[in-house]
Formats: structure tokens, sequence, C-alpha cells
């Protein structure tokens, strides 16, 4: 476990914006909604991103989006994120959420899956750097918050470019880069390449968050010396665990590390997860979606299979919570 020693990271300006500490919750569908981002807020997340939301779908007020870009005070700084291809539909959807309550304008250059890309849509863009740059030139001319792009290290082995399009987003206007060191082919396979994220750094003067494999405070501490980044992006590590945050920060900032949550803490992280949840969703969709973060919570506890199965059978809030404790509590593990 590490211990104390140098600040590795200082507060970033993003455009307008200042980010206190420069460890970020990346954007994930499904799993960076509101209750998500503000459990990883109290734990030491300097920055947090919405699920990205659709260009199109602002525009033509899908009634699935207003959810997505639903923020809580307590979230600042936030940045929203949206997808499209389209410069002029993504600079007016913009411009109709500029009053919303968010900080940061993100653009999503990095989503590999089939449904984005084969619509010209998120890593898509790493094959068409000059549509990518009118998009947020676009957007940048239109509203006043600043806007920060996410990018890969390109699209496949033989279209590696991430530094070419970093430098031209940057002259688009683009007031900071993440950089997912993997190629959309990769989805998240194989180790993230450090060296593009590096290069990208070198190559550009506005702030640059590293993004790939970020699963530890020793992972976060050994890309900013690898890197030199502004900033680190964490994303899928943090799914059942968002005590990770809590750890970076305090590595980063040469302080002592946190112990390690017990299964009590699980469990009442995983209640309190639960709970908002149900809040802000209701009953019916809130258990089902916690279905998910419970595998992720408790993923290498004793009985974690049986709780799996457990939890996809319960449909209301006491009985998954009962569960939970039976599972991580109960010194006995009478039901499992």
């Amino acid at each position: 476990m590490m211990s104390g020693g140098e600040k590795l990271l200082k507060e970033v300006q993003i455009g307008s914006v200042r980010v206190e500490t420069p460890v970020a919750l990346g954007p994930m569908a499904g799993v960076t909604d509101l209750p998500f981002r503000l459990l990883c807020k109290e734990q030491g997340a300097g920055l947090l991103y919405t699920e990205m939301v659709s260009a199109k779908a602002i525009l033509y007020h899908n009634r699935n989006t207003e959810a997505l870009m639903t923020v809580d005070d307590r979230e600042h700084p936030i940045a929203l994120q949206l997808f499209g291809s389209e410069p002029d539909i993504v600079a007016e959807a913009a411009v109709q959420i500029e009053e919303k309550n968010f900080d940061i304008y993100d653009f999503n250059m990095g989503c590999p899956v089939p449904k984005v890309v084969n619509n010209g849509e998120g890593s898509a863009l790493m094959r068409d750097p000059k549509r990518a740059a009118k998009i947020i030139s676009a957007i940048v001319r239109r509203v006043h918050k600043p806007v920060t792009v996410k990018i890969r290290r390109g699209f496949n082995e033989e279209e590696v470019n991430a530094v070419e399009v970093a430098k031209i987003l940057e002259d688009a206007g683009a007031a900071a880069i993440a950089v997912h060191g993997r190629t959309r082919e990769q989805y998240y396979t194989g180790k993230a390449d450090r060296e593009i994220i590096r290069q990208v750094k070198n190559a550009v003067s506005i702030p640059v968050f590293g993004n790939g494999d970020i699963d530890s405070p020793e992972s976060a501490v050994s890309m900013i010396r690898d890197t030199g980044v502004d900033g680190i992006m964490a994303a899928r590590f943090a799914r059942g665990n968002p005590w990770l945050f809590a750890s970076i920060r305090a590595a980063i900032n040469g302080e002592e590390m946190p112990a390690p949550p017990t299964g009590e803490d699980v469990y009442r992280m995983i209640c309190r997860h639960a709970e908002m949840l149900v809040k802000y969703k209701g009953p019916y969709t809130g258990v089902r979606e916690m279905r998910k973060h419970i595998a992720w919570y408790t993923a290498g506890f004793p009985h974690s299979a049986a709780l799996r199965r457990r939890t996809n059978e319960i449909e209301d809030l006491e009985g998954l919570k009962q569960v939970v404790y039976e599972a991580l509590c109960d010194p006995f593990g009478k039901n499992f």
C-alpha cells in the first residue's frame, strides 16, 4: 500500500472552469447516471461526466434524454457529453441546452460500439479529423461554456493518429482533451498505450487527461509519471468501486492511503446506491438497474455468484438490502 509523498497534480483550468483535483470519472453509458456520479464525487472525483447524449435526441426532444442531462448542484464541476456527426446539428443541440446545470461540453470521439460508429459518430470520427474539427468549431462559436473532447489512440493499428487529431481539435477551439490509449478496434482489450498519451500531452498546450487501465492509485501515479498528463480519468474500474477515487486522490496529493472497504462498507454503499436509484428512477427501474451494480460491487467476494442469482429474482428495495446483508455481513452466511 502506498504512503504519503509528493503532490503529483495541480489544479487544472478548462476554459473558465477550475478543476481543483483533476481526477475524473469518465463517461459510461448505463453507468454514470446521477446517483453513481454523486457517490464518486463524495469519494473524491474532482470532475464528473454524464452519460453520452445524442445531439439529434436533444433536437427531437426525445423523452429519455432529459433524465440523462439532469445534474445535481453537488456535482460541479461536471461535463455533459454530446455525440453526433453533423456540425450544425451538434452545435444547435449545444445551444438548446446551454442554460442547463452543467459546466463543460464534452464531445465524444471515443465510443467504439457499432451502432454509434456505423452512424459516423463516436470513434468513427477519428477517421475524419476535418469533420471533427468542424463540429468543435461550430460548438465553440455558438456557446459560452468550454468545449472538451474525448478521443482514442486511433481507429485501428494502421490509423494511430491521436497526436494529429489532438492538434486539430486544439486549433478548432477545444479547451482540453482526454485520451484513451486504445484504438477503436481494441475496444477495451490489451493494454492502454501510454506512449501515445505522452505524445499528445507534448503536442498540445491545453490540458490532457490520461485514460485507460486506471484501476488503482498505483496505476494513476504511474500514468502521471509516464506521460506528464494534467489529469487522470478512471472509468471501467470505478464500477462497483467509487472508493477508487479516494485512493487516487490521496496518492496524487501525497496523503496517506485510506483503508480498503470492508464487507460492511460495501453493504452500506450498495444500500445508499440502491436508495438513490429508487429515488431518481422509481422502484421498478431502480431495483433492476441496481442488479448490475451489485455484481460489480461484490465481484471477488464469497457467495458473489449466488448473490447475483438471488438479486436477479428480487423486485423490491428492502428485499435487495436483506439479501446483500446476508451475503456480505452475516458471518455465518446461513442463506448462501
